[in-house]
């Protein structure tokens, strides 16, 4: 087994020509282009998609190789997955030659076996680059061709930067450099994933709601922050998509996703300090002023250099822990006390606020002014109440949700009933009373 580390990026045409020109800056060794080959297999009910896994033959040449790749994590386009690769002399599945423990405990491998079929195809040339950058060993691929499922094909232009050796800071950087010109964004969904799509027929996907976040059970502070802004980076990218397949109201989604991703900032402002995010934060709100300010070509800000500068320095800031070196013994401590008792304090102190801010409202030209606060507590919530029966979270945000949007709606005469049904709701945190 490997642990493959990936930064992968979906590229336009030009910025797919002019990535040799730009890896020339450094010192490299240049792989001319190889024709591969990929079929994937799956079972009719998807159970390898249900278990996370990917299961391919890729043919290169005259060689064959069969790979299992199993779940691993994604922050933005970085990937890193656990992968088992078997040499072949034909190109014919043959599950038993995997170690027996990567498969779920019980799993009957030669039922599965007689099960997988042929799902997908990708079929591309890939060339690709050694690079010495920094401290690091840093291997660049470029793959052009496309994506087959029946009848239906999508083309493909990747590029990947996989670390050979070295750190994982220099294969960041060596992106963000490449990025400079513009014409990439970070790849969020595998080949897998757009061939599983292409299989299904292309249906559409829907607009998701920011979900409210879950934790591990006795999560630290600490992890809370990285799953809260791990949750907002996959609300983006997951509307990002739909947004360049023609759903133009998936940019209200992105916005939402930006505003959460600077929220949970704010909310764990009292113990990283601000200079820790100030260069980040300050992308995400000049990223937000251009999607408000005017009324952007998915196609052009998707691919733009501050929309992958922003996503790529979240996405380093969330895997090497970038607070870490501004955070004081004192903070660093509190970090790690419990998720569960901060959303507590802090849920109470949402609700003190919401109090004091709507209880003595008197004429509706007020709700306009506090409209944007009622919107930041909103998303504090979704990432505090994760730990709290569903339905009592539910039916408390749908209250003040309400609320936020007739005022957005300039629903003036039904406001002041709106506003005291929000205010009357119970807690349903601990030491809720305010």
């Amino acid at each position: 087994m490997t642990i493959e580390i990936e930064l992968k990026f979906i590229a336009t045409p030009q910025a797919a020509d002019r990535l040799g020109s730009q890896l020339a800056a450094w010192p490299h060794q240049y792989s001319a282009p190889i024709a591969l080959t990929n079929i994937y297999y799956e079972t009719p009910d998807n159970q390898l998609r249900r278990w996370d896994m990917g299961l391919r033959i890729r043919g290169i040449g005259e060689r064959y190789e069969m790979t299992l790749k199993t779940a691993g994590q994604t922050i933005g386009g970085l990937h890193q997955r656990p992968e088992y690769n078997v040499e072949l002399t034909q190109p014919e599945l043959d599950i038993t030659r995997l170690p027996t423990e990567v498969w779920p405990e019980g799993s009957d491998i030669n039922a599965l076996q007689q099960q997988l079929k042929p799902l997908f195809t990708t079929h591309f040339a890939r060339e690709r680059w050694l690079v010495s950058y920094g401290n690091s060993e840093i291997e660049v691929a470029l793959d052009r061709g496309e994506v087959s499922a029946n009848a239906l094909s999508e083309p493909l232009h990747e590029i990947e930067l996989e670390l050979k050796q070295g750190e994982l800071a220099d294969v960041l950087a060596l992106a963000a450099e490449l990025g400079k010109a513009g014409g990439l964004r970070p790849g969020s969904l595998s080949k897998a994933a757009r061939g599983y799509w292409l299989a299904q027929g292309k249906p559409e996907q829907p607009l998701r709601p920011l979900p409210v976040l879950q934790v591990k059970p006795k999560a630290t502070i600490e992890e809370g922050m990285q799953a809260a802004l791990t949750l907002a980076l996959k609300h983006w990218q997951y509307h990002e998509e739909l947004w360049l397949r023609g759903e133009t109201a998936a940019q209200g989604a992105v916005l939402d996703a930006l505003e959460t991703a600077r929220q949970a900032f704010s909310l764990f402002g009292g113990l990283v300090p601000r200079k820790a995010s100030s260069a980040l934060r300050q992308k995400l709100t000049s990223l937000l002023e251009t999607l408000e300010q005017k009324q952007p070509e998915a196609q052009a800000i998707c691919y733009s250099p501050l929309w992958l500068d922003t996503q790529l320095s979240l996405t380093a800031w969330l895997s090497s822990a970038g607070w870490q070196p501004f955070i004081d013994a004192k903070n660093a401590e509190r970090l790690q006390g419990s998720f569960k008792r901060f959303a507590d304090i802090m849920l109470g102190r949402v609700a003190a606020d919401l109090k004091e801010t709507f209880s003595t409202i008197r004429q509706h030209n007020e709700y306009q002014d506090k409209s944007v606060r009622l919107t930041h507590h909103l998303l504090t919530v979704h990432l505090l109440a994760g730990a709290y029966p569903s339905a009592a979270v539910d039916s408390w945000l749908q209250g003040w949700q309400q609320l936020a949007q007739a005022i957005r709606n300039h629903h003036d005469r039904e406001l002041d009933m709106l506003c005291r049904q929000a205010l009357r709701q119970p807690a349903f945190w601990l030491n809720g009373k305010v």
